[in-house]
């Protein structure tokens, strides 16, 4: 049976954990990052590892570790799934703090820039498949009031894989398979947080009410095993991909 290995931010709940979840449960190899815990360490093949992804200085040092528990000469595939994020501030910029912003784009931008700079660097001498999955959002294409921040993490990253993917598309030392994925309207608590602010301190949360009223919303379980096939299939490395092309 094949067995590949996973590292995966944002496990301790969301996309992140489903996402690991099924995959251990196929026999794959999980290693996951996030600041919470993790109620996955009842799997065997489940690594968790403890760390705040706003603190840059740490994430050589992380990587180090983690592929020093990987063994790489019995793997078909490595893969790297930068799903963490977060989503406030949800106000307008001149009300955002210089602590809350700073904070904001460390985790969802910041952070998968370095982790994509390690794993490359770190596997760059094994003849097995390497692939990265950055989770991006239609907010990095759809730009909306009170969500600066976000919007422009996500479109940051979307840009980041696609010029990434194309010095990828130059090398000839085993290139890495970078995508960005939109997984469209997901019910996460980061939805929910959306949903539940005020009208009046955020514009948008009539609409993600409506969304989660009308039942526009995938589970995560739904999406995670659209991103399974999304693991699996090969795709022009840089390309944007959306959750219905699979």
């Amino acid at each position: 049976m094949r067995r590949d290995h996973f590292i995966i931010t944002g496990t301790s709940r969301g996309i992140g954990e489903q996402l690991a979840k099924i995959l251990l449960e196929q026999n794959h190899m999980v290693h996951g990052i996030a600041r919470g815990d993790s109620t996955l360490t009842e799997y065997q093949n489940y690594t968790h590892i403890h760390y705040d992804l706003s603190d840059p200085m740490g994430i050589s040092t992380l990587m180090d570790s983690v592929f020093n528990q990987i063994d790489l000469h019995h793997a078909d595939m490595i893969c790297l799934v930068n799903n963490a994020a977060m989503a406030e501030p949800l106000k307008p910029i001149e009300q955002c703090t210089l602590h809350e912003i700073n904070r904001s784009l460390q985790i969802s931008l910041i952070a998968p820039m370095l982790l994509t700079s390690c794993f490359i660097q770190l596997s760059e001498n094994v003849r097995i498949r390497r692939k990265i999955i950055n989770i991006s959002s239609g907010s990095g294409t759809y730009p909306s009031p009170d969500m600066s921040v976000y919007c422009t993490a996500k479109a940051g990253l979307n840009m980041f894989s696609q010029c990434v993917g194309l010095e990828q598309v130059r090398s000839d030392n085993n290139p890495v398979e970078i995508i960005a994925v939109d997984p469209g309207m997901v019910d996460t608590e980061m939805q929910m947080l959306a949903r539940e602010k005020r009208d009046g301190e955020f514009e948008m949360a009539k609409y993600f009410r409506h969304a989660y009223q009308t039942g526009q919303l995938l589970t995560t379980e739904a999406l995670c095993k659209h991103l399974l096939q999304i693991i699996e299939k090969p795709f022009e490395s840089g390309k944007l991909v959306k959750y219905t092309e699979v």
